[in-house]
């Protein structure tokens, strides 16, 4: 009878854990018997050797971010006047939404032309304009090759904030908006993460504040603070003197036709007093409010 022994190279000790990538050597003893009728002469080894992989898949692919603003396109893809039948509270979302695609120093962060869409766009949810808010956003597809890594981490992080105000919408009509925040922020997520590594290299930049007023978008510095309190001080000396010049003039100089002229007379006299002082009190407020973003602007930037 020939014997067989199995031999575990690497035993396994009851209080060590199995990894889950291992070698294993299982070692076959085969014995070899002469021609002739002699007992076995001599046995030889045999060494069978196999690898355990790991049971866990490898990270999955990153989606292309180019089919994630494609989806984009594709869930804008709505009825014409689908924004503008959206009730007044989702319309303020909608509103919001813009604000956040296009807060900040948007061409600085985005570049010229896809700066320029991301505006176009905030402006046509601002007026309710699906038709060309769906144009716009089939544009994004095509100026994503060419963007940098800063660009796409800015597009990324507007996407993911704007998509939030898309889902705070909630299920209308036939959820909508949901496939719509769903795309933008997977979109979102998609470019910021591809962008990671940039990111990392890039230095910090200074935290700028904007004064944003319509379309109107100005960058707080401390220079600029200091130029607004000096015109916010020559503002309240003008009114301080003009409501002065009214106080001063005595009634009995001027002479009224009847006694409806002169309550006319006084009443528009009250109301001038009323606005100039209150200018001048409220020019005297902004002035010292610019004074100290000033100082708090130098003091973080120094």
């Amino acid at each position: 009878m020939a014997s067989l022994s199995l031999h575990l190279l690497s035993p396994l000790s009851s209080s060590h854990q199995i990894p889950s990538l291992s070698l294993t050597s299982l070692r076959f003893t085969t014995p070899t018997t002469s021609s002739s009728f002699n007992t076995i002469s001599s046995t030889k080894p045999l060494t069978l050797r196999f690898a355990l992989t790991d049971s866990n898949p490898p990270n999955s692919i990153q989606p292309d971010p180019q089919s994630l603003l494609q989806n984009i396109a594709e869930s804008f893809d709505l009825p014409s006047d689908y924004f503008a039948k959206l009730p007044r509270d989702l319309r303020l979302d909608l509103n919001d939404a813009a604000f956040d695609l296009s807060k900040g120093p948007i061409l600085d962060e985005c570049g010229q032309e896809l700066g320029q869409i991301l505006l176009n766009l905030s402006r046509a949810w601002e007026i309710a304009d699906t038709s060309t808010s769906h144009s716009l956003v089939s544009k994004l597809p095509i100026v994503e090759a060419n963007l940098s890594g800063t660009a796409k981490s800015a597009l990324g992080k507007r996407l993911v904030s704007a998509g939030r105000r898309f889902q705070s919408m909630g299920q209308y009509g036939q959820g909508e908006a949901q496939k719509i925040s769903k795309a933008m922020i997977a979109a979102g997520k998609a470019l910021s993460a591809s962008s990671t590594s940039a990111e990392i290299d890039e230095q910090p930049k200074e935290e700028t504040r904007m004064f944003k007023f319509g379309e109107l978008q100005v960058e707080i510095t401390p220079d600029k603070a200091n130029i607004g309190a000096v015109i916010g001080i020559a503002f309240a000396i003008l009114s301080w003197e003009i409501a002065q010049g009214i106080q001063n003039i005595p009634e009995s100089s001027l002479q009224y036709a009847n006694n409806n002229a002169l309550l006319l007379a006084k009443s528009l006299r009250v109301a001038l007093l009323s606005i100039f002082y209150s200018s001048t009190f409220l020019s005297a407020f902004t002035v010292v409010g610019l004074v100290l973003l000033g100082i708090q602007l130098k003091s973080k930037k120094s």
